[in-house]
């Protein structure tokens, strides 16, 4: 079976197909289909069922490339994944306007459907609680949106924390004052604002108190209005941790919290605050709960196969752990 797909400019191939046809070979390794562009349009050859997939696959990227996205691995196995799912007519809800400028001119935006709810969320409600695993971009966004707020002047100032718990490693040995040893858990979110803001710039408002980033411990005590803050790694909090956290907003003031239930560091006997702020949460007017899964990680695609095999471990695992006690249950 053949389908042909019009494409109206040269630079849409150009954009579609990618250097040396690497987004082209990905569908056709996919699909099983082999696809040629000849006079002005897209030719997919193949079985008609994997023809079909492919060419709505295809017909989606071009709508992406269309509304000037630069077509990437991540944007065409994402589409893939839609094509298959039967929805890659949600594509066109991802070309919607920009969070922020970065610091080199860079427009950041969300890549993917989960990524795009998380975003709304954190624009209407006044607390947003995202969980999902690595490289979804949780902490990235959250980050992009204080800056946006701050430089549309909704809020007089950013905080970051994380609380600092070791992911069995001990660094209380470094040397250094407190902030020195610190440091390292709050690299991710230095990162990100560097990224935004420029190390210039981002000193700059440090030095003004505009910007803080500290452990979830220097926040005990203390009310926060005007603000933008984050609350990273949240996963690692204890249940008193999150209360005190969740108390310290202010008037004025808008909340990210962000965690992965899967990378918890806590000891096992202790129950991580996050898992309970998302059951105690649900339902409270003013609080958005978003849930970011492996289609959602926008990093290296090793990164989502990982996720997925653990994923497909501990479900095979739990599995197990059922039959065994239907089993025991049977004897008694």
């Amino acid at each position: 079976m053949e389908e042909r797909i019009s494409i109206e400019r040269l630079e849409q191939a150009v954009n579609l197909f990618g250097s040396f046809d690497e987004n082209i070979h990905l569908i056709e390794t996919e699909f099983g289909v082999t696809v040629a562009n000849r006079e002005g349009e897209l030719r997919v050859n193949g079985e008609p069922e994997d023809v079909m997939v492919a060419a709505k696959a295809l017909s989606a990227l071009l709508t992406l490339s269309n509304r000037g996205e630069t077509i990437t691995e991540q944007n065409v196995r994402y589409v893939i994944g839609l094509a298959r799912a039967g929805q890659e007519d949600k594509v066109s809800e991802l070309t919607q306007d920009v969070i922020c400028i970065s610091a080199k001119g860079r427009p950041i935006k969300p890549k993917t459907i989960g990524q795009k709810k998380y975003v709304e969320s954190i624009s209407e409600n006044a607390v947003t609680i995202g969980v999902g695993p690595a490289g979804t971009g949780k902490t990235y966004l959250a980050v992009a949106a204080a800056v946006a707020a701050f430089r549309e002047r909704k809020i007089n100032r950013i905080i970051l924390t994380r609380p600092a718990v070791e992911a069995g490693e001990r660094l209380g040995f470094l040397p250094g004052d407190l902030q020195s040893k610190v440091d390292p858990y709050l690299r991710p979110l230095y990162d990100a604002l560097f990224d935004m803001l420029g190390a210039e710039t981002y000193n700059k408002y440090l030095e003004r108190g505009n910007i803080e980033v500290a452990p979830l411990a220097y926040m005990r005590g203390r009310t926060l209005d005007d603000s933008f803050i984050i609350l990273d790694e949240a996963q690692n909090t204890s249940c008193e941790q999150m209360k005190m956290f969740l108390t310290r907003m202010g008037f004025g003031s808008k909340m990210v919290i962000t965690g992965d239930v899967t990378q918890i560091d806590l000891p096992a006997d202790k129950l991580s605050g996050l898992k309970q702020a998302v059951r105690v949460l649900k339902g409270v007017e003013g609080v958005g709960i978003c849930e970011l899964n492996d289609q959602d990680v926008v990093r290296h695609v090793m990164v989502q196969r990982i996720i997925k095999a653990y994923q497909d471990y501990e479900d095979a695992k739990a599995r197990a752990e059922r039959s065994a006690n239907n089993k025991a249950k049977g004897r008694r």
